[in-house]
């Protein structure tokens, strides 16, 4: 269990961030963010926007939206939404008359189409010679074939680490600054670390150091030199985040 709203205010001080540049980022109203900060949650229209708000105020701050919607269903949901007003008994047997009907209809005309097909294929097939035979096709298999629809891959991104001007100290997450850490430790110099996913948090104690490639474009050095920095990397962006004092 985490406070979720004093997370979400610490996360937006430690990278600068104030409301209105995330109101026109995100297009959620200032107001309705400040109330997430606060954990004000019945101020917000209902629940259904409390958690998408999270998930998307959590994520334009690299954190895990899902961990927040979960935490805020622990936490505050009690049972269901409000259930949609029933229509009345006659308005549903009228409606439920008329569709069935409707469905009587239609299957009557589905089965009239498949049974002149069918006739006319059995046809067709019989009175040509054996050579030339028509294969009867699947009709089944062409419609699900038909309206499959291929899987998208969410974009990642390719990191590629090496400490090129001295040892440097590394801490890298998946996701952000509360996701799962894929390393932590001292690159040497000379070494060579690759690290790929949709998102990846990372911080350098030694930033200058550092010689990276994203997604097989070279980065010749990471901006300061000297002093600690962290850095929010996606396939579409490079964005240096600051830090808490």
């Amino acid at each position: 269990m985490f406070e979720i709203g004093n997370s979400l205010r610490e996360a937006r001080l430690r990278q600068g961030l104030d409301f209105p540049e995330i109101e026109q980022r995100t297009k959620i109203r200032g107001k309705y963010l400040r109330s997430l900060e606060e954990e004000q949650f019945d101020l917000l229209p209902g629940q259904t926007y409390v958690k998408g708000f999270l998930r998307s105020y959590a994520e334009y701050l690299g954190l895990d939206g899902q961990l927040y919607v979960d935490e805020f269903n622990s936490r505050y949901v009690v049972g269901e939404e409000e259930p949609p007003i029933q229509p009345s008994r006659r308005e549903s047997l009228g409606r439920r008359g008329r569709g069935r009907r409707g469905e009587s209809r239609g299957i009557v005309f589905a089965l009239a189409g498949i049974a002149a097909v069918t006739a006319l294929v059995i046809a067709a097939w019989r009175a040509a010679p054996e050579s030339d035979q028509p294969t009867i096709p699947n009709l089944g298999a062409s419609k699900n074939h038909a309206t499959a629809k291929p899987k998208r891959k969410a974009p990642k991104v390719t990191l590629v680490v090496s400490a090129a001007h001295g040892n440097t100290w590394l801490e890298i997450h998946r996701g952000s600054l509360v996701g799962r850490t894929i390393y932590r430790g001292t690159l040497e110099t000379g070494q060579e670390r690759a690290f790929t996913g949709p998102r990846l948090w990372v911080y350098a104690r030694a930033p200058g150091n550092l010689r990276v490639k994203i997604n097989g474009r070279v980065r010749r050095a990471l901006p300061g030199r000297g002093a600690p920095r962290a850095f929010l990397i996606t396939p579409q962006r490079f964005r240096s985040v600051r830090l808490a004092t």
